[in-house]
């Protein structure tokens, strides 16, 4: 092989395998993000912001003649009319909830690695703001259609949007522009998804790209290739968001079994599990059974988010001297505490399927919802602890391996008739500086990331 295509290959090859599979979360991310801006400049074309009541006489037969938004009958035409249009939306839709898994599962990546830290900083703040606002443009997408499952959502917004003391019952009147349910959201839901979101969130990653110079390589090719070719495999045969079956918006109706996307389950078992607390206040109602759930558990839980870079220290006494990540049994404290956060996520997404539960396993939604109050408090304690014995007792057995090698299980009888245990050395990437007990301790495990 000429020297010059053997250095080329040499050169594709360092860079492949420079993208370790953790980083790759990121990209797909980027890449979820960028099909979904294409679906959507596609679907925006056809889709009629408007909430004047028509009569319906279309291709879906069986809600003919049924009276509707103009919003709903133009997501009946793309899905029904519009050649391509139900499979554009489909991707659009599995686009959306693809991106808000992977940039949660990179944000898991950043914080189990240390790679929040100075000078990363930046980058996980804005890793968490993107989060977030993928999470309100999913929100505000599945308002649009209009139907019986985006009126269910209007309703939480409305009712959490009251539940904020002095001010609820004055913001719920701006953001609806009037009464419940109003003209106005749907128009100002469509703006806010189609154009100040996106471009808040393209600004976002172009100062990513800034701040990282990210490199193609082969890899990062292949994943975008394979992204595309996922989501539209999950379009074409994963049906989403059927808004045929549930039909139009009706005030006061909701359909059994309604949830809202995957990523705000967590608000949803919140509202379910907490207690009907209400108080009154100088005359004026407070209730923390929406408030609590909806306001409070979000807000602290995306605001110690974002923070955490700077209570990193004071909870880890960690003290970042290079660019090196860590391995997650390096970092107990921070681990333990990952394990307790995912822990409370889970057990408050899982809380939103609370009835499902107690109809499928036969038992009473009273011992459900009991179980789940306990869980949400004791499960994370629970979580941390046991998380961080592990993370040390790894970290004695790395020690260990460190100064007397890696068992082999290879027994030998030595001259004077005695046994004794073969190890070989472990190797130097693996071997950790210094053992502490719930700070970092072991850098050189992992190169910049």
């Amino acid at each position: 092989m000429p020297g010059g295509y053997r250095g080329i290959l040499r050169s594709l090859y360092q860079r492949s395998r420079a993208d370790r599979w953790s980083s790759l979360f990121g990209q797909v991310a980027v890449y979820a993000f960028v099909v979904t801006a294409i679906t959507g400049v596609f679907l925006l074309v056809y889709y009629k912001p408007n909430m004047t009541q028509v009569s319906y006489h279309g291709s879906y037969r069986k809600l003919d003649g049924v009276p509707m938004s103009q919003a709903y009958r133009s997501t009946l035409d793309i899905s029904f009319d519009v050649r391509g249009g139900l499979l554009m939306r489909q991707i659009h839709h599995w686009a959306a909830l693809l991106f808000i898994a992977a940039a949660c599962a990179h944000l898991l990546r950043l914080y189990f690695t240390g790679a929040f830290r100075r000078p990363r900083w930046l980058n996980w703040l804005i890793w968490v703001t993107l989060l977030v606002l993928g999470m309100v443009a999913g929100v505000s997408g599945t308002i649009l259609p209009d139907d019986l499952m985006s009126g269910g959502s209007l309703s939480v917004l409305e009712g959490v949007t009251l539940s904020i003391p002095v001010i609820g019952t004055h913001l719920m009147l701006w953001i609806f522009g009037g009464d419940f349910p109003g003209h106005a959201i749907i128009p100002r839901a469509y703006w806010l998804h189609v154009a100040v979101l996106p471009a808040v969130m393209i600004a976002l990653f172009a100062l990513l790209r800034r701040r990282g110079r990210p490199v193609i390589t082969p890899v990062s090719v292949v994943m975008f290739w394979f992204t595309c070719a996922a989501l539209a495999l999950l379009g074409t045969f994963a049906q989403v968001n059927p808004v045929w079956l549930v039909g139009p918006y009706q005030p006061g109706s909701i359909s059994a079994g309604s949830v809202p996307g995957w990523y705000m389950g967590f608000l949803d078992g919140a509202l379910r599990i907490m207690p009907g607390w209400e108080f009154s206040v100088a005359g004026y109602p407070l209730t923390l059974a929406v408030l609590v759930p909806g306001v409070v558990v979000p807000g602290a839980f995306f605001a110690l988010l974002a923070m955490y870079p700077l209570l990193d220290r004071r909870l880890t006494g960690d003290q970042p001297t290079d660019r090196l990540l860590d391995r997650p049994r390096d970092a107990a404290t921070r681990t333990g505490i990952g394990a307790a956060g995912i822990t409370f996520y889970g057990l408050l997404w899982a809380a939103a399927a609370n009835d499902e539960i107690a109809y499928h396993l036969r038992i009473s939604l009273f011992a459900v919802t009991w179980f789940f109050r306990v869980a949400v408090l004791a499960g994370p304690v629970l979580a941390f602890i046991v998380t961080e014995r592990m993370c040390l007792g790894l970290a004695r057995r790395d020690r260990d391996e460190a100064e007397h090698g890696r068992e082999t299980g290879r027994i030998v009888m030595d001259p004077d008739g005695g046994y004794r245990e073969i190890r070989e050395p472990v190797p130097s990437l693996r071997a950790p500086v210094a053992v502490a007990g719930s700070s970092r301790s072991a850098p050189g495990t992992y190169g910049p990331g």
